[in-house]
């Protein structure tokens, strides 16, 4: 419970510490995942924008960005294709700049899950359709069946209908199950649809190492440069030429037609282009529009914004629990 701000400031002298002392690019056959002089850059310019601080969130995301559409000064660029980056074993590729590795080797099993050895992709198994079976002759494709959780919202499926990422990121397995193809469970807020980005198949099982629900290997991105470009766009408060071109550049990659830039449409752009990338959240508590969007969730301004703290960390503690908890 210390001020942010004192927070905030720890994290940005540490960034600036560091940068100097990273590698501009890595060896990619013995240092891959290590961070480099255009993550911790890319970190800082986001850490700028979280505290209002635009002009220096600005300055910093347009170093690691270089110009939309080209590759950078530190390598990154956009990838021809969007659904490329969902290809399991496409690591460390020209849009990533920080990436979480996972792999298939992991001993970790579910009586320890969490303590240290957990090196698969368990957000794999969160997303694949519970209880998911093909029926004889099915055309769907070989999911693994998973927990069902991380479901796609009609809205969400509303908004990305008729858009290019639209088949890369969403999963209508509702159309299956009608045409008697596939047999499913429906879990919690079913709605038939699934985040296709993390979808497993059944050949992405592990058959090595511990339990294979945690040993998917498919890395995750934290930083990718399509969320860089958007990110200064809405630094730039979303006007002028460079915004314009930021935001362009992601939808040309897509086949898209520029449209004006705004602060709307920029943040239209990162919940079609982010989509189940865990980003939707941040971006609308920390521009005040969770209030609005979460309604039907019951999402209380001044509230849910951060969590509660846990009872058991709260007793005997001098610690008091978070407003309106």
């Amino acid at each position: 419970q210390a001020d942010p701000s004192e927070v905030y400031s720890q994290i940005e002298t540490d960034l600036l510490e560091a940068i100097p002392d990273l590698p501009i690019t890595l060896d990619l056959s013995n240092e891959a995942g290590r961070l480099t002089q255009g993550a911790a850059i890319a970190l800082l310019g986001k850490v700028y924008l979280y505290q209002g601080k635009n002009v220096e969130a600005a300055s910093q995301l347009a170093e690691v960005n270089g110009t939309p559409g080209a590759t950078s000064a530190y390598g990154y660029k956009l990838l021809d294709n969007f659904s490329d980056l969902w290809i399991v074993g496409n690591n460390y590729n020209s849009e990533s700049i920080i990436e979480i590795a996972h792999t298939d080797k992991s001993n970790a099993d579910w009586w320890f899950w969490g303590a240290g050895d957990d090196e698969g992709n368990s957000l794999n198994v969160m997303v694949g359709p519970r209880g998911f079976v093909r029926t004889s002759g099915s055309t769907a494709p070989d999911y693994a069946a998973g927990w069902g959780f991380n479901i796609i919202t009609q809205g969400l499926y509303d908004a990305l209908s008729g858009d290019p990422r639209f088949d890369a990121t969403i999963e209508d397995l509702q159309s299956f199950r009608e045409a008697g193809e596939v047999e499913l469970e429906e879990n919690y807020q079913y709605t038939g649809y699934f985040l296709k980005k993390f979808m497993p198949l059944n050949a992405d099982v592990s058959t090595g190492g511990g339990a294979s629900v945690l040993n998917y290997k498919q890395h995750t991105y934290m930083m990718r440069l399509a969320d860089t470009y958007l990110l200064e766009a809405e630094a730039l408060g979303g006007s002028g030429a460079r915004a314009q071109a930021l935001l362009d550049a992601v939808r040309a990659r897509v086949g898209l037609p520029s449209v004006p830039v705004t602060m709307d449409a920029i943040l239209n752009e990162r919940r079609l282009e982010l989509a189940g990338e865990g980003h939707r959240w941040y971006d609308l508590v920390r521009t005040g529009r969770a209030a609005t969007a979460l309604a039907d969730r019951g999402f209380v301004a001044g509230k849910h914004e951060i969590l509660p703290i846990p009872l058991t960390e709260l007793e005997n503690t001098l610690l008091e629990q978070n407003p309106n908890y």
